[in-house]
Formats: C-alpha cells, sequence, structure tokens
C-alpha cells in the first residue's frame, strides 16, 4: 500500500529516521487516506524522545511535552511529533495520571481508541497494521482497540467519538463496543461542553446526521442532550406530520446544507414541542407557540454547551422565526424581512425547506411551491433595492433633531412608523415624503 504523504511529514520522518529513530504517520491521516480523504491533519509517532525530536528540527513548540508530543513547525504550518507511550492510570475520564516513553510502537498503537485510528505507516515499513484496521475499514466496523470498556474508561469521549465516526463514514458499531458505550454513556458527565460540543458539531454536521439517533438509543443523549430524549417521546397526531418530534427534526437535518448553525437549527426547531403539546376533541395533536419555547430551550442548550455568541444569536433566531407565517406577496415578504433580518432571511426560506421536508405530504408540494414563490418576490426585493430596514430609509434621527425633535425614544418610535408606510409602498423611501410626515407624527405624539 502506498499512502501519499505531504512532503513536510516526509521530510520530518526521513530527519528521525536518519538520526536512528523509528518514526511513522499515525491515526487519523493514516485512515482517511486509505479512504481517499484528505486528511484534516498529519500525527507523526516516534521512537525518539520530545527533547531528541527537538534537537533535529530549527523550529519547534511544546504543545504537550508532558505527554510526549512537539509540534514541528514548517513557516506557519505543525505537524504533531508524539513519542510511543504508554499511559498510566486514569481517573477522570479523560487523562492518565502519568505517561511512560517506550521504544515499542505496538505499546504506542494499543493505546489508540478504534482499530481505524491504529495503524501506522511510512515508505520504508509500509502500512502497520496490528488491529486488523484495514479489515475493519472493509467491513465498515468501528471497533475499539483491545478491551472497549477499559478504551472507554481512559476518555470517555470516545464514547460519543464511536458515533460520531459512524455518522461520518457509514459504519456500523462492533457488539461488545456497542454494549460498552451503552453501559459508559453516563460517565460522559465528566467530560467538559466543549469537547461534547465539538464531537457533537462533527456528527450533526455529517453525511449522516440521523444517526444521532444510535446517540439516542445508547444512551448518550440522556447525558448530553436530554432535550432530544424528550423530543423522541412526543408524538405528532395530526395530518401535517408523520414522526414523533425527534424524528422529523432528525429528518429534518437531513434535508439542509451541513453547516453548523443550519443543521443545529433543524434539530433544536421544534424542541419546544414537549412541553407545549395539547389534543383536542377529536385526538389531534397541537403545539401552540412551540416556537417561543423552542427558542427559550435552543438558547439554555447552546449556552451549556459553550457555543459561541454568534451561533446563538443566529440559532435562537432561526428557531424563533421558523414558522413565520409569510404571503408570497411583496408586502409581506419585505414585512418578514424586516423581522427577521437581511442576513438570516435566505436561511430561513432554507429552514422551511427542510421543514416540510420532513413532514407528512399533506398539501408538500403546495408549501414546496408557495416558498419557490416566497423566495422569487424575495431576489426582485433585492434587485429593486426596496428599503427593509431604518439603515435603507432615506431619513435618520440626525435628519428628525434637524426639524426641532428632542432626541430620545421617540425619534425610534417615528423612524419605526414611517418604515411602516415603506414596507407598504417601497416608492414612499423619498425623504421629502418622509420629513413631511415625520412632522405629521411628531404632532400626533406631541413631541
Amino acid at each position: 500500500m502506498n499512502i501519499q504523504m505531504p512532503i513536510h511529514v516526509k521530510n520530518i520522518i526521513n530527519t528521525l529516521q536518519q538520526a536512528g529513530f523509528e518514526a511513522y504517520a499515525v491515526g487519523g491521516c493514516v485512515r482517511d487516506s486509505i479512504l481517499n480523504r484528505t486528511p484534516e491533519d498529519w500525527d507523526i509517532t516516534t521512537s525518539a524522545l520530545p527533547e531528541q525530536v527537538k534537537s533535529l528540527f530549527k523550529r519547534t513548540v511544546d504543545t504537550g511535552i508532558e505527554h510526549g508530543t512537539v509540534t514541528v513547525m514548517f513557516d506557519k504550518e505543525g505537524f504533531e511529533v508524539t513519542t510511543y507511550r504508554i499511559d498510566g492510570e486514569y481517573t477522570d475520564s479523560r487523562h492518565p495520571k502519568e505517561v511512560t516513553f517506550t521504544p515499542n510502537l505496538l505499546e504506542d498503537l494499543k493505546r489508540r481508541d478504534f482499530t481505524i485510528n491504529a495503524m501506522a505507516y511510512n515508505e520504508e515499513s509500509g502500512l502497520i497494521d496490528a488491529f486488523d484496521g484495514l479489515a475493519d475499514i472493509n467491513h465498515k466496523i468501528i471497533r475499539c482497540v483491545g478491551d472497549p470498556k477499559e478504551r472507554f474508561g481512559e476518555d470517555a469521549l470516545r464514547i460519543m467519538r464511536a458515533v460520531r465516526f459512524c455518522a461520518q463514514l457509514g459504519y456500523r458499531i462492533e457488539n461488545r463496543t456497542w454494549e460498552a458505550v451503552g453501559e459508559l454513556a453516563p460517565t460522559l458527565s465528566k467530560i467538559s461542553p466543549e469537547r461534547i460540543r465539538v464531537e457533537l458539531v462533527k456528527l450533526i454536521t455529517s453525511q449522516n446526521p440521523y444517526y444521532l439517533k444510535k446517540a439516542y438509543e445508547c444512551g448518550i443523549t440522556k447525558v448530553i442532550f436530554p432535550e432530544l430524549d424528550a423530543m423522541m417521546k412526543t408524538e405528532q397526531n395530526n395530518k401535517y406530520h408523520q414522526y414523533s418530534v425527534g424524528e422529523h427534526v432528525l429528518h429534518a437535518m437531513e434535508a439542509i446544507a451541513p453547516d453548523p448553525v443550519l443543521r443545529l437549527t433543524m434539530l433544536l426547531h421544534d424542541s419546544g414541542k414537549a412541553t407545549t403539546g395539547s389534543k383536542d376533541e377529536n385526538g389531534v395533536d397541537h403545539f401552540y407557540n412551540h416556537h417561543i419555547a423552542s427558542e427559550k430551550i435552543a438558547l439554555e442548550f447552546l449556552k451549556r454547551l459553550r457555543f459561541d455568541n454568534d451561533t446563538i444569536r443566529k440559532v435562537t433566531k432561526l428557531v424563533l422565526v421558523h414558522d413565520h407565517q409569510m404571503e408570497p406577496e411583496p408586502q409581506s415578504v419585505r414585512q418578514a424581512l424586516r423581522e427577521v433580518g437581511e442576513e438570516l432571511f435566505p436561511l430561513l426560506l432554507l429552514v422551511k425547506r427542510a421543514d416540510i421536508s420532513a413532514k407528512s405530504e399533506f398539501r408538500r408540494d403546495y408549501k414546496f411551491n408557495k416558498v419557490d414563490k416566497i423566495e422569487a418576490i424575495y431576489k426582485q426585493i433585492l434587485a429593486d433595492n426596496d428599503c427593509i430596514s431604518l439603515k435603507s430609509l432615506q431619513i435618520n434621527g440626525a435628519d428628525l433633531i434637524r426639524l426641532g425633535l428632542k432626541p430620545g425614544k421617540k425619534i425610534g418610535e417615528i423612524l419605526e412608523k414611517l418604515l411602516d408606510l415603506v414596507i407598504e409602498n417601497p416608492a414612499l423611501n423619498n425623504k421629502e415624503f418622509l420629513l413631511v410626515n415625520a412632522e405629521q407624527l411628531a404632532n400626533e405624539l406631541s413631541i
């Protein structure tokens, strides 16, 4: 097997070998190369001790030297080089109390999480595959190296990684590994929100976001995302739906682009239905004001997993407006643009299409057609450069002050009322007309 390594990776391995040490590309970069995927990064493992590695290269950074890792720099690009090691006892489901360096590659590979990540390669020795990782790739299996309970006990995040790799690669989890996932899922409570967030985002932005259901089935979401468990248990007995709320949001994620904001929006858009459901006299389920409850749940969840403020802002807004009712008429679309915002409106159209895709077939074609018409009107509004916000209104607060109005919130009220007129009729976005109407409004409001 011939794996094409970047020139800097080859240089690092050759330099270490010429100095009398072993060195291999290892882990995910080998796996991805075999799968014809482009590796995100290239890790190197070696028999050389950290200080020996540092002595061989001009620029290095001690990124994790206590665990044997030195980053070798070429210009602004870094490559992690880690000494073969044996991990000591784990007491926090994440970190070993100590590590012991070893000259034996096999000992180093034994500590890795899954067989597909425990392969090493260099051009001299070829592929080193002591745990049949290549066979598991061929059979599309995620299997722990050695005892699954030991591997998950060392780092509980590996429990999520197992499901995440399934989603990314379309694999299944081997039986013993799956049993250990279910048994040890509660230990994920020891993992930081930031690490949980990273794995969750990788899972839901994969080609198979529906695999999040596996995380529900084995008890992972009960620990990290109990809101999904509540959704999975909430049925939707009405003509608009064919799935439970949980199944609906999983299918909705499949129907939208693998962007974190969009996938998170679809995951959370109906989360409030678990607390707002009611049945009418005919046994039909209704979820009045679920968008408001969903926004609150989304905010709590995103903050809990320490998402950045921009993601929180976008997702919670889209969740709140996902069911926004607008008609395929220019005034209605302009008003929606005003309420949703120019930045998020095109995303809202994507959200609506994904939402429709995951519902029943009742009036589905009609709903898609309606969104298509709304999008066409939206594009025409942009082409016509219609005013849809205060920033494109032909007058501003300074103009009103020059009219003699006192600064204050009343000025804002006047501008909003003027914008109402312009939203209804874009031709009225004329400075002279707006100033006249501003004076009239000021008199009415006794400013």
